[in-house]
């Protein structure tokens, strides 16, 4: 393994203040306030008061019963596309693993802190419907136990990664906006995708991603990071939170310490970062280091072994060390600590389903997201501090942390939304038009030995389209090979897609054949096989690598090569448009490709 070499990035260790701005006001025990009418306590300040302070969630804490408290601590998934009158599948299921038919209930019956929505748990068919579960989720929170608003969360990272698709704006991942190198692009993309997701009643996303992916062969992190540079990195990340932040949602860096050098999958295995302590230092520390700095709200933990950083053996999420000797001594962050998902092979490899809540929160974690087996968890944190292993000082400074940052995002004063929030910013045209902005300054041209592209769309040039055709992201069109067909035929060409059975026999007669790869693999593979006898048809053909940008590396060299860094729509049409000439390629690699081409390559027409 080779390492990017780099000066240690100069960040200044800026601390983070005791939170001041936020605070937690609280709901009047059983009172049943409406979206247009919350009904604050009387103790607690009314709309257009000044912002609570700390006193006003140190009031409601201690209001509050011990198992009240201990539910503050979970966020957890609830199927059903609705808080109250979910599809009987999903009823069944909440059934199954909660023992109550809706999420309403699982708010109830566990005094839940947060929910965090998921596609395949229904939870997200569309920007309204999301509202409306918001709104659901939020007055049964109201009505019972001390009424404190819910942290409603999703993992938005865009690319490759997005819970929320269309009609809702689809920005470029993490990796093509490393490839754009603007911090103010990144804030950008950021402040719209916090602006939408809070116009649903979201107000914590799980982005930025802080990894620096420095290993080609990592399986989780790839095109979710900004890349291999840890300044880079340090500087995109910082601008993201400031972009989610602006726009009322906190932001979460993930995932601490670093995933950026692994060859395992934290959601199937364990991964061992074999970094050392100077290594870490110089390559993982910096955006996470800068995530604080510029306020982030929340750290997400990683499930992964860093011998360098705790010689346990223990998975970061359960390590004193890391979390807090690391986070918060080192580091000085002041805000909440969110586990990633519990219910992940990486944490559970050690320990059991009853152990794990409470050994995370002994490492200094606060939110404990996505338990598999929810009462029991909290079954074993309630007897962990009947116990005296936790104390009720220790579960107290966690619900503290949440409710200030509950206050700091404005969920006491109002966390209701409406449909017309929703049509305000939700997949407005402005926004459309800023993605595509955004990801006009992303695509990389990595090769084009002989001046093959721009092709002239006035020439109306017949080219075929085909190759690796993989799920598409939520929300989006797909096939990735059909829909770069039909950019590239409505910018002037005539463009189609065959798949690649096909793609060699009706190659011929063509101006140029695309071939879209996917992780292509070392040596020999199906996707080498088709670029290949593509070439022996003497068809000039063109690589467009729709995630990871290491493929050509693995390739025969061809006509031209580039990399869009995810295949959503907004990526497919930057790309077609630097094909055809509309806009200039300006994406540099922002990881090297092994063998091929260094950090930094990109190629200009001209």
């Amino acid at each position: 393994m080779s390492y990017h070499a780099s000066r240690r990035t100069l960040l200044t260790a800026a601390a983070l203040a005791a939170v001041t701005a936020g605070g937690a006001a609280s709901v009047a025990r059983g009172s049943r306030p409406t979206p247009d009418q919350p009904r604050p306590a009387p103790d607690d300040p009314r709309p257009g008061d000044r912002a609570p302070g700390p006193e006003h969630a140190a009031r409601l804490l201690g209001r509050m019963s011990l198992e009240e408290k201990v539910g503050q601590l979970f966020v957890s998934r609830a199927y059903g596309h609705s808080a109250t009158d979910p599809d009987p599948a999903d009823a069944e299921k909440n059934l199954a693993q909660f023992g109550v038919r809706t999420a309403a209930e699982l708010v109830s019956r566990y005094h839940l802190g947060g929910v965090i929505y998921f596609a395949w748990a229904r939870n997200t068919r569309t920007p309204h419907q999301i509202a409306e579960l918001s709104n659901g989720l939020q007055r049964a929170a109201a009505a019972t136990g001390a009424g404190v608003p819910l942290l409603l969360s999703t993992d938005q990272e865009h690319g490759i990664i997005a819970r929320i698709g269309k009609p809702a704006t689809l920005l470029p991942g993490a990796m093509a906006l490393g490839a754009g190198g603007s911090t103010a692009a990144a804030r950008r993309a950021g402040r719209i995708a916090g602006t939408e997701l809070a116009s649903m009643g979201i107000r914590q996303d799980y982005a930025p991603v802080a990894d620096v992916n420095v290993n080609p062969a990592n399986p989780v992190i790839g095109v979710r990071s900004f890349g291999a540079d840890p300044r880079a990195v340090a500087g995109l990340v910082a601008a993201q939170v400031g972009g989610y932040q602006g726009a009322g949602v906190a932001a979460t860096a993930k995932h601490f310490p670093g995933h950026g050098d692994t060859e395992t999958d934290s959601h199937v295995g364990l991964p061992v970062m074999r970094h050392t302590r100077a290594q870490w230092e110089e390559l993982d520390e910096p955006p996470f280091r800068a995530a604080v700095a510029a306020g982030v709200d929340a750290v997400m933990t990683a499930h992964i072994v860093f011998p360098a950083l705790d010689p346990s053996q223990d998975p970061a999420t359960l390590s004193h060390p890391i979390v807090t000797g690391i986070l918060r001594e080192r580091l000085g962050f002041r805000g909440v600590v969110v586990t990633d998902a519990l219910d992940m092979a990486g944490v559970r490899q050690k320990y059991g389903d009853d152990r794990i809540p409470v050994l995370a929160l002994k490492a200094g974690c606060d939110q404990l997201l996505n338990a598999p087996d929810l009462a029991l968890a909290q079954r074993a944190v309630l007897a962990a501090v009947a116990a005296g292993e936790l104390s009720e000082a220790r579960i107290e400074e966690s619900v503290l942390r949440i409710l200030e940052l509950k206050a700091r995002r404005g969920l006491f004063a109002d966390p209701y939304t409406s449909a017309e929030r929703v049509d305000a910013a939700t997949g407005t045209a402005a926004h459309l038009a800023a993605a595509d902005a955004i990801a006009a300054g992303t695509t990389t041209l990595l090769a084009n030995p002989d001046k093959l592209l721009p092709l002239d769309p006035g020439a109306a040039p017949r080219l075929l389209v085909t190759g690796t055709d993989p799920a598409s992201p939520s929300g989006t069109t797909g096939p990735p090979t059909s829909v770069l067909a039909r950019e590239l035929t409505a910018l002037g060409c005539r463009a189609s897609a065959v798949a690649p059975a096909r793609a060699v026999a009706a190659a011929p007669g063509h101006a140029a054949v695309l071939v879209c790869t996917y992780n292509v693999p070392d040596g020999e593979s199906p996707q080498r096989t088709l670029v290949t006898e593509l070439l022996a048809t003497g068809v000039p053909v063109v690589v467009v690598a729709i995630r990871n940008p290491y493929d050509p590396a693995r390739l025969p060299r061809c006509a031209a090569e580039l990399a869009t860094y995810s295949w959503t729509d907004v990526e497919l049409r930057a790309a077609a448009r630097v094909i055809t000439g509309a806009v200039r390629p300006a994406g540099r690699l922002p990881v090297p490709v092994p063998g091929r081409y260094p950090l930094g390559h990109g190629l200009a027409y001209g």
